[in-house]
């Protein structure tokens, strides 16, 4: 496991990490995000899609329709929020585990609700809001394929 923490004094900086993110994941890397409401979580992945080559404007918040398929982009990027699921079953039944070891990337809002139904080797993100623009992001990769795509993104920011 590997962890480090971000802190993004901006939406510029939160793009900058978005970046850095798209040049280190792995294909069917799963991305649990953590975070209070207005923490950022929909805001990270739009500047990963649009490092992905997804055009602006394109990925919103999935709160109503519990996933996002972007495919018009360098790799497919998958965006759930599982915030309104009622329980892991639900989520068996909209065949999330095609998702969780297909192709792209996999970002989960929300993802402590179905911790138990995640892959056990993912990338967590935890964001703080810390200012009214400034975000923390500790980023923790869990099995030996992310714990390098972590470090691989910490190198990217500190050069």
């Amino acid at each position: 496991m590997k962890t480090f923490t971000y802190t993004a004094q901006d939406e510029v900086a939160t793009d900058r990490l978005g970046a850095a993110l798209a040049v280190a994941l792995p294909d069917s890397t799963v991305v649990a995000l953590h975070g209070t409401l207005g923490a950022g979580k929909t805001r990270l992945v739009q500047a990963v899609a649009r490092a992905e080559g997804i055009a602006d404007g394109r990925v919103v918040s999935p709160t109503f329709v519990l996933i996002q398929e972007y495919t018009e982009g360098r790799r497919p990027v998958y965006h759930f929020d599982v915030y309104r699921l009622k329980d892991v079953d639900e989520l068996e039944q909209l065949g999330a585990e095609e998702y969780f070891y297909g192709t792209g990337l996999v970002f989960v809002e929300w993802a402590e609700r179905i911790d138990e139904a995640l892959p056990p080797e993912r990338v967590d993100i935890e964001i703080e809001i810390t200012g009214e623009h400034e975000r923390s992001f500790t980023i923790t990769g869990r099995g030996n394929l992310h714990a390098r795509a972590v470090e691989k993104c910490r190198q990217y920011l500190t050069q």
